[in-house]
């Protein structure tokens, strides 16, 4: 017996052969669709993992952003507290500078101890200079700056212009660009 095909011979073994290449046909083509489905399918999950990740990656930028700005706000406000610390303790230092120089404009027999006042208020605004404590110019002919000169008293006085100061009394100072106490001055009119 031979395995040899041979040609159909009935209708009967044709349409078996049909059907057979149909089916054949049919296996063949359901990779395919499987493929495309996968295929799809891949490319949905790939977008979703794409938008997934551009989702966290902006999450992760703001969060990197909100930190950057929480650093720099907690950096201005300790600048700022220290600052004013600063000012505070100058502040509390300017009435024994006031008392130095009120020493000093007071006639004394003791040029010792007149000397001695000298140094000490050198040696202390020095270290005025040394914190950023620098003096506010209110010197007589002065043009008057409502910032930095607290007016107590006003002169009709020919000698001076309009707005001019024509006295100090007590000294203003400055730490950086900040007033920490104004000059009062006598102002002409």
């Amino acid at each position: 017996m031979s395995t040899k095909k041979t040609a159909p011979d009935s209708q009967e073994e044709k349409d078996v052969l049909k059907a057979e290449a149909t089916v054949e046909t049919a296996e063949n083509a359901m990779p395919e669709e499987k493929a495309e489905k996968h295929k799809d399918k891949s490319s949905e999950v790939l977008k979703k993992a794409q938008e997934e990740l551009s989702a966290e990656k902006d999450k992760y930028l703001r969060l990197l952003a909100e930190y950057d700005n929480f650093r720099k706000r907690s950096q201005k406000e300790r600048e700022s507290v220290y600052s004013d610390v600063r000012a505070d303790t100058a502040i509390k230092f300017l009435p024994v500078y006031d008392n130095l120089e009120r020493a000093l404009k007071i006639e004394t027999a003791d040029e010792a101890s007149r000397r001695g006042v000298e140094m000490v208020l050198s040696q202390f605004k020095e270290i005025l200079t040394n914190l950023g404590v620098c003096e506010i110019d209110s010197c007589p002919g002065a043009k008057f700056n409502p910032e930095v000169h607290n007016a107590v008293m006003h002169v009709e006085d020919e000698a001076f212009g309009e707005g001019v100061v024509a006295e100090e009394f007590q000294k203003g100072f400055k730490l950086g660009d900040k007033v920490i106490r104004c000059s009062m001055v006598k102002v002409a009119n």
